[in-house]
Parts: structure tokens; sequence; C-alpha cells
């Protein structure tokens, strides 16, 4: 498409959004279910099963003297809202981050995003001593912050720009030097170590229902300004050359990218660690169902986002019963081979 016309190449992606708009709506009906069953699933597996019946009476007729209702009320329900919250966070901004920077291999782990909300947070708890969810949430949008700008700076460094290569690289460079230091903090102080150990591997387990009101309102902020930026992204996706001929307002949407990745992904990693892969995974397998709409990419990413990592936690209380398997890893374990092979791909340098 590239040696078409920027009119005619623009009319081609409108046709092909208008004729993915019927298989779209299916998906999108599909992964509220989805949710749906992974949700009550959630609610029900553990170390101690919970039927149905009871479970939808500690949700609607709670009584804390019951034993089931403190399990669903206490700890499951508050763990559900923040997979479906936080899954739809990480999903959302790896999809943003691979259509501005026209990587297929971005996400907010690979570009050093979540390291660097992962290390401010450390830094907060391990150095300043601040424990509080409130904390370590603007902890977490700073670090997003910066890192977000440093990958930018160090990617435009040099004659030929920032690169979707060069971003990776970067970013990966910022993510273990950021890494390092953080593990040298926590070592340094073990209270800290043990108070971040299973946060720094990313988790939805342990949170209680003041995590999930502390971040749902900017997950939710987060979301908003990410369907304001999907049109635009449309054009941006295209080449930047292409979308100015096109009247796209280029700055603009870069502008609204990066406040809807510090938003979700800073959240996100302040509630549940820096689990990574997510945002990587799902806009791909959004991308091959939906074609290349933005606006329905960012869509189903945060619908289908929430149904990995559910499954993930999940999948993580199954496998080593009575124990349990950290979300993150989980999600690392499955999102490693598919980094290799979209890296192996001919065309994994650009979307």
């Amino acid at each position: 498409m590239k040696n078409l016309p920027a009119a005619v190449e623009m009319c081609c992606l409108r046709s092909a959004t208008r004729a993915a708009v019927v298989p779209s709506a299916a998906w999108l009906v599909f992964g509220l279910l989805l949710v749906l069953f992974l949700a009550t699933g959630s609610l029900l597996i553990g170390v101690r099963p919970v039927a149905l019946p009871v479970a939808l009476d500690a949700l609607f007729s709670y009584d804390p003297g019951l034993p089931d209702h403190l399990v669903i009320r206490g700890y499951r329900l508050p763990r559900t809202l923040l997979a479906i919250l936080c899954g739809a966070a990480f999903g959302v901004s790896g999809a943003l981050i691979q259509a501005a920077t026209r990587n297929p291999l971005a996400d907010p782990g690979i570009l050093g995003v979540n390291a660097g909300a992962a290390f401010f947070v450390t830094l907060a708890v391990g150095v300043l001593g601040w424990r509080s969810i409130e904390a370590s949430l603007w902890s977490a949008f700073l670090g997003a912050i910066v890192v977000t700008l440093m990958v930018q700076a160090l990617g435009m460094v040099g004659r030929i720009g920032a690169t979707p290569l060069r971003l990776v690289l970067a970013g990966v460079a910022l993510s273990a030097v950021l890494g390092g230091l953080g593990s040298a903090v926590t070592l340094l102080d073990p209270a800290s170590f043990d108070a971040l150990r299973q946060w720094s591997v990313g988790s939805v387990a342990g949170r209680d229902m003041q995590v999930v009101l502390a971040v749902a309102p900017f997950i939710g902020a987060g979301l908003v300004v990410a369907l304001a930026a999907a049109r635009p992204l449309n054009a941006v996706a295209l080449g930047e050359e292409l979308a100015r001929s096109l009247g796209a307002d280029v700055l603009k949407a870069r502008i609204l990218v990066v406040i809807a990745v510090t938003l979700l992904a800073g959240a996100a990693t302040a509630a549940a660690g820096p689990i990574g892969f997510v945002g990587l995974m799902v806009p791909h397998a959004v991308r091959w169902f939906v074609g290349p709409d933005q606006r329905w990419i960012v869509v189903l990413t945060m619908i289908f986002s929430p149904v990995l990592l559910l499954a993930a936690d999940i999948a993580g209380r199954i496998v080593v019963r009575p124990g349990e398997v950290e979300a993150g890893i989980v999600t690392a374990f499955l999102g490693a081979p598919v980094l290799i092979l979209l890296a192996r791909r001919r065309k994994a340098g650009g979307l």
C-alpha cells in the first residue's frame, strides 16, 4: 500500500473497517461473555472452593459471620476486579504504544514503562518508607512518564531518528538497568524486600477493595483517553508523513498516547506489579481478528486483556494447588514464546 496515493490508502482502511464491523461486534460480545465466565470462575476457584449459590449470596446478601462470604467479599472479589482493571490497562497501553511507534514488539514492559513505574515504587517503599497505595500510585505515574520520555530521547539520538528497533533496544536497556537498581534497593532493606517480593513479579492476589477503589478512577480515565486517541492513531499507524498529509494532528495523538499510557501502566503497575506480555500478546491477537482499525483494536483489547489476566490468575491457583503461582509468572511463561515468534517474523519491524 505504500505506493498508493494517500487518499486511496485511507479509503482502503475505511473500507476494511466497514467490512469488519459485523465480525468485530461478534468478537465484542464473545469477549464480554468470556470475561463474565472467567470472573465467575475467579470467584469460585481457589484453595477453598465455593459453590455458585454461596458466591451469589455473598455478593448480594453478605453475612460477615460466614467464612465463605468472607472469602468472596474480602479476598476474591477485589482480586477479580483488579485482574479486570489491570488486564485492560496493560493491554490497552500496549495497543497504543504499538500503534504510536508502529512497532509490533512494543508494549509497556518491553519499552521500559513498567520497569520505570516499578523502580519508582521500589524507591518510594524501600528508601522513603511510603507504604500507602496513594504513594505507590503517584510514584508509579512519575516513573512511567520519566522512562517513556527517556526511551523516546534515547531512540532519537543520531541521524536516523527513533526507529522501532532503536526504541525496543532503549527500552530493554533501561529496563535492565532499572531492574538491577531496584533489586539492589530491596536487597539492602530486607523488610522492604519482603513487602515487595510478591508485587515485583506481578500479582493481583492479596489486594483489598481499597486498592481497587484507589486505582479504578485512574485506569478509567486512561481508558477514556485511549478511546479518544484511537481515531487519529489510524492515520499515525500509516506513518507520520502520510498522517500529516491526511490532516491528522500527530503531536496531539502522541500527547494523548503518553497521557493514556502513563495513567494505565502507572496505575496497574502500582496495584499489581509489573505484569509483562499482556500488552504484547492481546493487541496482536485482536489485530488478527479485526484488521487495522485502531478503534476496534483498542475496544477489543480492553475486553480480551482481562480475559488473559483472569485466565492466568486462575491457572496460577490450579497448577501448584494448594499453593499459587503469581499471574505475572504465568503471563511471562506464555508471552516469551510469543515474543520470540514475533521477533523472527520478517515483518516484525513495523505495523
